[in-house]
């Protein structure tokens, strides 16, 4: 990972893309806990499909851990049918639910969102199903603490740029921006939102549109 003048460059590149697409209001939804079934829906589909699932469960009552929990089966199957992998999701959101729910109330906030960052991560962690990724989203979106969230956009943007070589575990890439950047909540979480989006509109796995992109085919581009 590049070391030297980093954060300035780091900024640059979070600065250049808020002033191309605008604040992100990322993540949506209307309480913690829908945060947190987001992230766990969001896996291997795309958010339009989440938001239905996500809608299907509202208009059944499921907002919380302690109605997930006492759900039957078929009308949870049915709700999370549009995020995919119906099946193995609901295992996993209640595997969260009820592991949300050992740490006390649940509700629209659980109170397991109170954790301390690392402590909070390895509970997410030892939920069947939650990786890294996952974890971080909730830890970052839904409890509100600085934690970088890592993802395949953010590899491709670190690649691209000369920012990273080689292909680092998830944790060694989580930890470097930590320690190249504030530790601002806010700020971590704007930053994966812009990264999301530029990877989404320009920077496609296969055919990067460099020529559009905000960022240029380097950073240092959107100083000058």
């Amino acid at each position: 990972m590049s070391g030297k003048g980093v954060r300035p460059r780091l900024m640059a590149i979070h600065d250049g893309l808020l002033a191309h697409f605008g604040p992100r209001g990322w993540w949506p939804g209307e309480s913690p806990f829908e945060v947190m079934v987001g992230a766990v829906l969001t896996q291997h589909t795309s958010w339009k499909n989440v938001e239905r699932a996500i809608s299907n469960l509202k208009a059944l009552g499921l907002t919380s851990p302690e109605a997930i929990m006492k759900a039957g089966e078929p009308g949870l199957l049915g709700a999370l049918k549009p995020s995919g992998y119906y099946n193995l999701k609901a295992k996993r959101l209640r595997a969260l639910c009820a592991m949300a729910l050992s740490h006390g109330k649940g509700g629209l906030r659980p109170k397991v969102l109170e954790l301390p960052l690392e402590e909070l991560r390895g509970a997410l962690l030892a939920v069947k199903g939650v990786g890294p990724e996952t974890a971080d989203s909730i830890a970052l979106y839904a409890a509100g603490h600085p934690s970088f969230v890592v993802d395949a956009y953010t590899r491709r943007l670190l690649l691209r740029h000369g920012l990273m070589e080689g292909d680092p575990p998830y944790e060694d890439i989580r930890a470097w921006f930590m320690e190249k950047l504030p530790n601002d909540a806010a700020l971590f979480n704007e930053f994966h939102a812009l990264i999301v989006a530029v990877g989404h509109h320009f920077c496609g796995p296969m055919a990067p549109q460099c020529g559009l992109c905000p960022l240029g085919s380097d950073p240092h581009l959107i100083l000058s």
